[in-house]
């Protein structure tokens, strides 16, 4: 059975250096680090590649992140992967629980969540089972 969560979170990106490759590449990295609010509370820990273009509005992302969080009363860890693209301003973004992530009382996790930013504010739903 799907279980629904909502609240809001906070994130820091901080950038970090790129091996061998040259600063025209349009290639980044950054540190991920969040703090979950509401039916997710916790915090994650990840990284992030981005590729940006010469069209403006344009450029991709992936990225993963490990949390450590509380889930419906339950306690454990899991991994997200995203992978997200814009296409000259169109944005698409899918954010899934890695399979066979979870630890502890989220073992058996699997889902996705979407993420809403408005006014510099980022929210999220996420949509899980839990086997």
């Amino acid at each position: 059975m799907t279980t629904h969560a909502r609240g809001t979170f906070d994130v820091q990106l901080h950038p970090l250096p790129l091996e061998e490759i040259t600063s025209d590449s349009m290639i980044g990295r950054m540190s991920i680090d969040k703090q979950f609010h509401g039916d997710l509370a916790g915090t994650s820990k990840g990284q992030m590649l981005s590729v940006g273009t010469t069209t403006t509005g344009s450029a991709v992302y992936v990225a993963v992140e490990r949390v450590t969080a509380t889930l419906g009363g339950k306690h454990g860890t899991f991994a997200f992967y995203h992978n997200a693209s814009m296409t000259r301003g169109a944005p698409a973004l899918s954010i899934k629980v890695v399979p066979d992530s979870g630890t502890g009382e989220l073992t058996g996790i699997s889902g996705s969540m979407n993420i809403d930013v408005k006014n510099g504010d980022h929210s999220y739903t996420f949509d899980y089972d839990l086997a």
